[in-house]
């Protein structure tokens, strides 16, 4: 079986967010499982010149958008086992950044249209093409309108995943003959609520619509988590369901990462953790205290990671012998509130403005408590990271969180959850989980369950391998 991953990101080349992380990972899982997966996504400028250099220039390509056609070149590189087609064109991605421009439309448009051109010619014919999210979704909508019936085209089945449902591709209508080419009689297939809906099109077209958990699936089908594409996901449930993300246990591994201050087991999780506490409070200006419960927080500062309910209660928090940390940007509103929450706790609270991955791994490794609380979260790796590192999750019971995390008061239980959007619910799972850590046998317990816990994509990857299987019947 064959399959080519359509991604819009991947590491190690380009990343934003989780796609790239699933896009980086899943394939070397199925590849473990003897399934030939390959990616391709566009060669964006930001791509290192070191990346460039081991890359194989294979052909190039003349692709059509709407009424003219635009050159494409096909690159190919090798990275632990996977093939990987890098695809170029200048105009289109040799620029600052990876999105948020002007032609996001024709640019991805684009590139859904050159993965389908280039199939013939790199000897690689899929059995499956599997996209994700807006950036590659008319890859299903261009394969059954122009390419199902060409030879060398034929039997092809296609999925779309959908990472995040409120980024949906939404243009307006002139698009369809400007950009997209698409005939009269195909032009409902893309229509949606008076616009161009990319992702509408794809689940339209796709054989099957996956997304990166089974509660998100669920959730997906009610107005109030699907931005509007409630109708289509329920006239066409049959071909929905949700699969957990897993995350890189290779490259989040507390044993081996050089990002961390000291590496450490499972054996050596209580010296490891605190060693690593001491050297964060240190850098973060923090009082040195090992008996104080840290708490994390790594986000983009966004309201539906919860942040409102983190404003609410973090006075009440504050009172407590505790220390916190925040590392995120994103919305002003949240940051200029944790930096006057900093300024009035400075014994207690560190707000550290922007992405530091290195900083982000160390947080990981030395808070004893991560707080996730989000609105809504399709899947979500962080609280997943965070056990794999020996710390406690504190989570909503919403989407991936719901599926990723089990409450201590279950049975095997390693973190801590809340179900209604409630302040006052969220820090009642604080609560517990503080009392867990003042609790020393409790807590040696918990962050072992929480580090030897399954988050490895073994799991995903034979899910989607079956569901591959069935789609090839």
């Amino acid at each position: 079986m064959k399959v080519l991953y359509i991604a819009s990101e991947a590491l190690p080349f380009a990343a934003s967010g989780g796609l790239a992380d699933v896009a980086g990972s899943l394939p070397k899982a199925m590849r473990n499982r003897l399934v030939g997966c390959r990616v391709v996504m566009p060669l964006y400028e930001s791509i290192s010149q070191e990346m460039r250099d081991n890359m194989k220039f294979l052909t190039s390509l003349s692709v059509p958008v709407a009424w003219r056609r635009q050159y494409c070149g096909v690159f190919e590189a090798k990275v632990d086992g996977v093939i990987y087609y890098l695809l170029d064109n200048q105009y289109y991605f040799k620029r600052q950044g990876m999105y948020g421009h002007y032609d996001d439309a024709e640019r991805f448009a684009f590139f859904s249209r050159a993965v389908l051109e280039m199939l013939p010619h790199i000897g690689f014919k899929p059995d499956v093409l599997h996209a994700n999210d807006w950036q590659s979704a008319l890859v299903p909508l261009f394969y059954s309108i122009f390419y199902a019936n060409r030879e060398g085209y034929e039997g092809i089945k296609t999925v779309l995943t959908i990472h995040n449902i409120q980024y949906q591709g939404k243009y307006g209508m002139e698009l369809v003959e400007d950009v997209l080419g698409i005939p009269p009689e195909h032009r409902s297939l893309v229509e949606y609520d008076g616009c161009v809906n990319f992702m509408k099109a794809g689940i339209e077209c796709a054989d099957r619509v996956t997304t990166v958990s089974p509660t998100y699936a669920q959730e997906i089908l009610d107005p109030w988590f699907s931005w509007g594409l409630d109708p289509i996901l329920n006239a066409r449930s049959w071909k929905l369901m949700g699969i957990l993300n897993g995350i890189d246990t290779d490259g989040y591994n507390p044993e081996t990462d050089p990002n961390i201050y000291e590496n450490f087991t499972v054996d050596t999780v209580e010296v490891g953790k605190a060693a690593n506490k001491k050297a964060l409070q240190e850098r973060l200006c923090l009082p040195v205290r090992e008996d104080v419960p840290l708490i994390g927080m790594v986000t983009r500062l966004t309201s539906h990671k919860g942040l409102d309910l983190v404003k609410y209660i973090v006075d009440d928090l504050m009172q407590k012998d505790v220390q916190m940390v925040v590392l995120g940007s994103g919305e002003w509103v949240y940051e200029n509130f944790f930096r006057e929450i900093q300024n009035k706790y400075p014994e207690k609270f560190c707000y550290c403005v922007g992405f530091i991955p290195e900083l982000a791994r160390k947080i990981y490794a030395g808070v004893d408590i991560f707080l996730m609380p989000s609105k809504s979260e399709p899947c979500g790796l962080a609280q997943m990271v965070a056990c794999r590192y020996g710390t406690l999750p504190v989570v909503r019971e919403t989407g991936g969180l719901k599926d990723s995390i089990l409450d201590c008061g279950e049975e095997g239980g390693f973190g801590f959850t809340f179900k209604t959007y409630n302040a006052g619910d969220m820090l009642a799972a604080i609560e517990r989980a503080l009392g867990a850590y003042a609790n020393k046998p409790d807590l040696a317990l918990l962050r072992q369950r929480c580090m030897t816990e399954d988050f490895t994509w073994g799991r995903s990857a034979n899910t989607y391998i079956r569901m591959y299987k069935e789609m090839l019947k």
